[in-house]
């Protein structure tokens, strides 16, 4: 197990340079009825399903500036008539100031930007928190590892502590003002009991009545990924089979 505010301080050494970041791959995309997204290089969980060449390897992809990648999201959006950007991939808060400098880029151009998070530095971190609250046009997806502790650690292979720092990014952002409209937090389903579940609903009413209206992420397993989760013995009990 590892501590995933160390880990991402080692990784950012990496792919954080002054306030250029490293990102891999610009698309469109059919998500939030079509979205721009860029795929960042670098992550700080090690989840056993995910999907992304980026969030492991950080030999790839290439350095851009906030302006370099906020043109290019913008530029996607508006030839597809996408009213949504995102940076999907990896995790977006490792390198806090160059994030900070595309979501103001990109909602200056009357974009809405879909901060995808496991949430972890925004727990961690209150004045990144108060940063992204006092910000316009940004709704906060927050990626909720399973419904505990334990399957938040048997999932991404952190300690099982810091299980708390999601759900204290829920509370740090409300605290400081966001609307909770704004904010969504997307479980993976699958792993656990329904009564596991049901407690971590509680717990997040307790934060604010409307954040236990969740996202259910159900995973999408891709051949390699489905080896991958019976290997280690995690297959969800509900998934959906990759096209």
């Amino acid at each position: 197990m590892f501590d995933p505010i160390s880990l991402g301080e080692k990784v950012a050494e990496r792919v954080c340079s002054g306030i250029k970041r490293k990102y891999y791959r610009f698309r469109g995309g059919r998500f939030y009825g079509g979205c721009s997204t860029a795929d960042v290089v670098g992550c700080n969980l090690r989840c056993v399903f995910c999907w992304s060449a980026g969030s492991r390897k950080l030999d790839i992809g290439d350095f851009y500036s906030p302006k370099d990648v906020a043109n290019r999201l913008v530029r996607i959006a508006e030839r597809a008539g996408y009213s949504y950007a995102r940076i999907s991939g990896g995790e977006p808060t490792l390198c806090k100031n160059h994030l900070l400098e595309v979501i103001k880029r990109v909602t200056q151009r009357n974009i809405i930007f879909i901060l995808e998070t496991n949430g972890i530095l925004i727990g961690y971190d209150e004045e990144l928190a108060r940063d992204i609250a006092e910000m316009d046009k940004v709704y906060v997806r927050v990626s909720i590892k399973g419904p505990n502790e334990k399957w938040f650690s048997r999932l991404t292979g952190a300690e099982p502590r810091f299980f708390e720092y999601q759900l204290k990014a829920l509370e740090n952002l409300i605290a400081f003002g966001k609307d909770p409209s704004w904010l969504r937090a997307a479980v993976v389903m699958g792993y656990g009991s329904e009564e596991e579940y049901a407690e971590l609903l509680e717990r997040l009413a307790s934060i604010h009545p409307s954040l236990a209206n969740i996202e259910p992420e159900v995973l999408t397993l891709y051949p390699k990924i489905k080896r991958r989760l019976e290997r280690a013995d995690l297959l969800p009990k509900v998934y959906y089979e990759a096209p």
